[in-house]
Parts: structure tokens; sequence; C-alpha cells
């Protein structure tokens, strides 16, 4: 262990009666800290005990938990000696699928439950795979799960972060989580938090007794690039041994968790003190190291920066960038949601969703996660999207096709999708961690349920003819702005079942008999549309066909068709030939 500034280091716990004089550890001379206890085992509780005699007049004595400790009893608690190879993984070698075919489900462990008086589990997550299963997902997001103060939290406190949290279940609870989602074919992403630690039940703070300007010693910057909006605990990325912790931390997931992925958590704070500018380089250069060290370890495993602030740079695979490999997409989900919520369908610009759905970073279609709703978007004095369109009514009419389309959009729209839990079923209100999902609107919206999984099975492409929503091909060629219909086309190779065309009417009124430019000619088979009464009985305004392709070109398109678009609704077609 690492304690430069301790004259003495010892281990104690259960395995030497708590003396903390029983089992000194030797010093390296770089700083570090070494011993051998036998008589340690499994499930030991443990702690370190440390001496600062720096200043003879003011001896400090300290007892802390291992930075490193993989289980503890609780966040203010004792370590738990913990072996990774004690947990049997039954063979466990799933591989994420491409990134081009990820659709992400954001959940948070501790809401995941049906009892207000009970806090979610692991267990209770994995009890909902048919549900995902249903729902055509093939990717689970956690938010973070490192062990934090407190039994109810977003997690974004990180106490301990080489622990898992034991109210979800614990590093064992966790291993037998993600082992089953890969049986049952979803990876499971994890979200990380390094932007700071704590800042409460934090045994990191001041570790070894040294600290400068009152700061957090020697895992902390102790000068002004300490200060972020969470608390003064921002890690010193300059430190070798603090850039080898936060590198450990990363590889744990991947190496001994089996995790598919990370997500790390507002990384404008990493490389910069306000996310306004790049002062912090060293923090840009950990990120490029780590996930430098991912790509060439883990070639099929996705990083994913949630940085928020269109950083071109966060992604791809130059030394002079981040090398994640998506961002959360602040061009996207902003203008998305201002669509939605617009009162007056006149207000409702399209031009700001032309571009939400045609930015990207270098040209990479999948190089960015889209969608309306995330933890962030739908908390802090934001709301559901349901509640944004009618907080009175927000399982009606209005809240219904207009939240629903912004997430439709999200589906077809080139990059890796993503919904945040309960969005499928209309969950309203805002996200907060002591409220449980309201499962009973799943049973009530069956078919908005549906609705979500069949778009999501086209954008997946499991018929085999919706390949276009896979690829990175776009031509958004049509955004009739006083009639409010847009449409493009994705393609990822050209061809039969391949090309797809999607259409909106973003007012509620029907568009009948509505002309559209096509890529080709031939028969385009309906493949989705959102207005269908299968999804709800108060839905089909307007009925929907295939469409003959004609020889009339507009759009600058070769060709042509006729389409009915009910209300706030989406049509998918597919290309036939």
């Amino acid at each position: 262990m690492w304690a430069p500034h301790a004259s003495s280091v010892s281990v104690f716990g259960t395995f030497n009666e708590w003396r903390n004089d029983a089992n000194p550890l030797e010093a390296e001379g770089n700083g570090y800290w070494y011993g051998v206890v036998p008589g340690a085992k499994t499930g030991d509780e443990y702690k370190y005990h440390l001496i600062n005699s720096e200043n003879p007049d003011n001896v400090v004595e300290l007892d802390r938990v291992d930075p490193y400790a993989n289980k503890v009893t609780n966040s203010v608690g004792n370590g738990i000696v913990y072996n990774h190879d004690d947990f049997d993984w039954q063979g466990d070698s799933f591989a994420c699928p491409p990134h081009n075919e990820l659709v992400i489900y954001e959940v948070h462990t501790g809401s995941f439950n049906t009892s207000p008086d009970r806090i979610g589990t692991f267990e209770s997550v994995l009890a909902k795979l048919d549900h995902f299963k249903k729902l055509g997902v093939n990717a689970i997001q956690l938010m973070p799960v490192m062990e934090f103060a407190g039994d109810r939290s977003w997690g974004y406190n990180p106490a301990h972060l080489f622990a898992v949290e034991g109210i979800y279940g614990g590093p064992d609870a966790l291993k037998n989580f993600i082992r089953e989602c890969h049986r049952n074919g979803f990876a499971v992403i994890i979200d990380v938090v390094y932007n700071h630690f704590g800042p409460s039940d934090l045994d990191l703070w001041q570790f070894d007794g040294w600290s400068e300007n009152g700061k957090g010693g020697i895992y902390f910057y102790n000068d002004w690039r300490s200060q972020t909006p969470w608390g003064d605990t921002r890690p010193d990325y300059g430190r070798p041994e603090v850039r080898r912790f936060i590198r450990d931390n990363a590889m744990m997931w991947l190496e001994d968790y089996h995790a598919d992925g990370l997500r790390w958590d507002m990384t404008a704070y990493i490389r910069s003190k306000d996310a306004l500018s790049n002062d912090l380089p060293e923090g840009f250069e950990l990120m490029g190291e780590v996930n430098r060290e991912v790509r060439n370890q883990f070639p099929g495993k996705i990083m994913i920066a949630e940085d928020m602030h269109g950083h071109a740079n966060m992604v791809g695979e130059g030394y002079e960038q981040a090398a994640f490999h998506a961002q959360w997409d602040a061009e996207f989900v902003h203008p998305l949601r201002a669509f939605i919520r617009a009162f007056y369908d006149n207000d409702r610009a399209l031009s700001p969703v032309k571009a939400a759905i045609e930015h990207n970073y270098d040209g990479e279609a999948f190089r960015r996660v889209i969608f309306t709703e995330s933890h962030d978007e739908v908390a802090n004095g934001k709301q559901r999207a349901v509640n944004d369109v009618n907080p009175v009514d927000q399982q009606g009419w209005y809240a219904t096709k207009r939240a629903t389309l912004g997430t439709m959009i999200a589906l077809t729209s080139p990059g890796i999708p993503m919904v945040f839990q309960g969005q499928e079923f209309l969950q309203g209100g805002y996200f907060t961690d002591e409220v449980p999902l309201d499962w009973n609107l799943n049973e009530i919206h069956q078919g908005i349920v549906q609705m979500h999984a069949d778009l999501m099975q086209l954008r997946r492409n499991w018929a085999d003819d919706t390949e276009g929503l896979r690829g990175p091909g776009l031509n958004v060629f049509h955004c009739n702005e006083d009639a409010k219909v847009m449409a493009w086309h994705r393609w990822r190779e050209h061809g039969t079942n391949d090309d797809v065309v999607v259409v909106i009417n973003a007012t509620d009124d029907v568009r009948g008999d509505y002309r559209i430019g096509l890529p080709a000619g031939g028969h385009w088979e309906l493949k989705f549309n959102s207005d269908s009464k299968a999804y709800a009985p108060h839905f089909g305004s307007a009925d929907a066909y295939d469409v003959g392709a004609e020889n009339q070109g507009i759009d600058g398109m070769p060709y042509s068709g006729v389409v009915n678009l009910a209300p706030y609704s989406m049509l998918v077609y597919s290309w036939k030939g």
C-alpha cells in the first residue's frame, strides 16, 4: 500500500485479534509498504494502522481502510479480505456486440424495485431479464456501484472505489449479475466516477496524515485544481500512483468482473477544472492512456465518455485524443427535448432536429450515444419526457405521442441509442433514488412497451430487412417546416433489405396523401407505424400502407411515393426492390 508520509504502517484485523502492532509492514523506500500475514484468509476484516511522525510535536496515528479493498463491511467500516478467483464464472466468454448494434438500457440498481420500502439489488434487476428480452435492448448500463456513503444514492459519491456497494449485494452478486446477463445475451456497462471521489466517508482524505492548504493529501490535488462541483476532492492526475490507482480500478471492472465497457462520469471535469477549457492536461492524458490500454487488451469492449460539451477529441484513437469509443451527445438530447416539449406545433422547429440527427464526431456515426432520457435529463430540476409534455396528464395522448416520438427518433438516428429505466412504459415525474419504478405502468402500457420493442428489433435488424438502421449512411432529404414533416434515408451498403426510409409528422394533424422522395424505385414495405392501434386504443388516426415508388423525383431523389402520417407519428419503410 502507498503511504509516502507514514513513518510506520501495520495491518490489523480479525486474523491478529485487531492488534495494530502485531503485523508491521516494511518500507520499500519509494512510498510503498508491504508485508505478509500467513494467517489471513478470505472473509477476514482488516485495516491499516499508520503513524505519521513528520512533525515530532504532533505525531498522528490513523486507521485506514485499504484503498484497494474489494469488499468492505460498509462505507465507514472495515475492509474484508476477498479473492476474485473464488468466483466460478462457469466458462463465461461473452463478447460485447459490435458498437453499431448496441441498444443500451440505463439502470439505477437501488430504485429498480417494486417496493418503496426496499432498496433494489442486483438480484432485483436480474428478475427483470425477461422484460429486457421482450424490449429488445442488448446492453444494460449500471449507474455507479462503487461503495458509497449511506444506503440510498445515485452512486456518484464513491467512498471505496474497488469495493462493490454492499446494499446492492456486494462483489459476488455483481459477478453473478454479469454472468447471468451474458448467458441471456446482454452486455453490461458500468458507470465509473473519476472526476472526484467521495466527498463523504472517504478514508482516502489525508490518507497518510499529509496535506497542503487544508486539502485532501496524497490522492488529491492540494491547490486550486482540487475544487469540483461535488466537493474539494478531485484526484491528482499528475501523480503516477494516483494514475495507477485509477487505471487499476478501470481494468478491475473489465478483468475481474467481466464488464463489457465503462461509462466515465463527467469527463469534462477530468480534463479541466470547470469544464470550460483543457487546463488539466494530465487528466486528458490519463483518459487516453487507460482507453488505449483497454483498446489493446480488450478490443471488443466499449469505453464511453459523458463529456456533454461536444469536445471532438474525446473520441478517436490518436494520441491527441482521449481515445473513447463514444460519448454522450449533448447536441442530440437537448434539441430533441426542446422539440417534444414545445407546446404549440408552430414552435416545433425541425431544423434543430435535423442538425441533431446529422451530428457526429469526426464523421463517424457510432461515436456518440443518443437519447432523450438519462438520469441527468430527468432529475435535478428536469422531468421525465411525458411530464415535460403534459405534467397534468403524463400518460395521456399528447404526452404519450410526443415523448415516444422523441424516443423513436433516437432509435432511428445514427449513433448508439439509449433509454432510461421506465421510459418504455411512460414512467412519469422525475428520477429519485428514493422512489422505485412504477411497474404497474408496465402492465397498463403493454402496447407502448411493444412499440418500443418493435422499433428496437428493427434497429437491431432482427428480421434481416432493416440493415440500414445499423449502418453509417444518412441523408435527411425532406424537412418541411410548414407541414412539420421530415424524412431521412439510412443505409449500410445500399440494396434490398438494407435501404430504410423514416418519416415523421410533428403536428397533431393528419398529413394524408403526402408525397416524399425515395432513393430507389420499386416496393417499399411498411415495417413500423407508431400510430398503430396495436400500441394504444386511442391511436389509429390514419391508415398506413406499403409504398410503390413512382418515377417522379422530388427532394433530390429520383423517385417518390405517397404516405399517410398520423399526428406525432413515425413510419419506417424497408426497400424490397
